[in-house]
């Protein structure tokens, strides 16, 4: 990637196993001085696809790191785009769904928000496509908080809109899958399925004051016949409604 600094100064930063930094002449075509290995980074395991930023003088590399099985996000800290950096933290740790955790940040409208990947559209090819994006928050010299990735994405959803739950915040352990209705056509989405009475998923910020919201309609089959509940905050948190399904034939 290339970062032009506040003064008008292009950088230019790569990985060969180690993160490379060099400066940029005005032509952005060449070189304007010697390439050098941005540290103190972990010496260990495969570190790539390098993304800086800057903020109130603060200078943020973030960047996928093998730190065990597969890439995980963290990110450096430094003074200066050259460096040194240090190793501040984690912003994602190792996902399931992908290898190469390849990434990016911007700010819109005072937001910062975060861009990874995840191959649950091809899950045979690791060079993935892009999953929805996550907000965090930015302290003066840290990441406030790790990523959990998710389907769930950004933004605020209507109560009288379509909700997809497999665009789950959050999910429990045991008894509640998400997999497509079709393996054969992934193309054709996603289905939830809930397999143990109590399993449950949650979906954050659904707008129920925007619209007077008396029913709710849930897309569900049963073998059995079932009722999924919908409360508000947590497991047992206020019932708002009760979703029965007729035993399917």
């Amino acid at each position: 990637m290339y970062f032009i600094d506040k003064d008008g100064q292009a950088y230019l930063y790569w990985a060969q196993g180690n993160i490379y930094a060099a400066k940029l002449k005005a032509n952005m075509l060449e070189l304007d001085s010697k390439p050098q290995i941005l540290g103190e980074l972990p010496e260990k395991g495969l570190k790539e696809g390098p993304f800086l930023f800057e903020r109130k003088g603060i200078y943020y590399l973030t960047y996928p790191h093998v730190a065990d099985k597969t890439e995980r996000l963290e990110y450096a800290t430094s003074n200066s785009p050259l460096g040194p950096f240090k190793f501040t933290g984690v912003i994602m740790e190792e996902s399931p769904n992908c290898w190469t955790n390849h990434h990016s940040l911007i700010n819109f409208k005072g937001q910062w928000y975060l861009f990874y990947h995840n191959d649950l559209l091809s899950p045979h090819f690791d060079r993935t496509a892009p999953s929805w994006p996550t907000v965090y928050t930015l302290t003066q010299t840290a990441l406030s908080a790790k990523v959990t990735s998710t389907l769930r994405g950004v933004g605020i959803t209507r109560a009288n809109k379509e909700i997809q739950i497999d665009r789950y915040s959050d999910i429990g352990k045991q008894g509640v899958s998400v997999d497509f209705i079709d393996t054969a056509h992934r193309m054709k989405g996603w289905k939830t399925t809930f397999s143990d009475k109590g399993a449950w998923i949650r979906y954050n910020a659904v707008d129920f004051n925007s619209k007077k919201v008396k029913t709710v309609n849930v897309m569900a089959a049963s073998a059995q016949g079932s009722a999924v509940e919908i409360r508000l905050d947590k497991m047992d948190g206020t019932l708002i409604g009760t979703a029965k399904s007729r035993r399917r034939q």
